[in-house]
């Protein structure tokens, strides 16, 4: 209980910090529409470059995603 109190009194002290956490969320949400599309395009393509060309796409936002997920859970284990 004293942990959650603390994360409380922090997030009032530090809006910077509060700032960084939505826009990382606001982007991990913008990263997952952009994986569902390339899995879409991924699933209608039947052209051999471009299925290696959505292969690399969600791999790329893939990687992008766990970053930002990663930079999360640091911010929120640093409240």
């Amino acid at each position: 209980m004293p942990q959650s109190t603390k994360r409380v009194s922090l997030r009032r002290s530090d809006p910077a910090r509060e700032e960084e956490r939505r826009e990382l969320l606001q982007s991990l949400s913008h990263t997952r529409t952009l994986i569902n599309q390339a899995y879409g395009g991924f699933n209608n393509a039947s052209d051999g470059d471009l299925i290696e060309s959505y292969v690399f796409e969600i791999n790329s936002l893939q990687a992008r995603y766990n970053y930002l997920l990663r930079r999360v859970k640091e911010l929120e284990g640093a409240l």
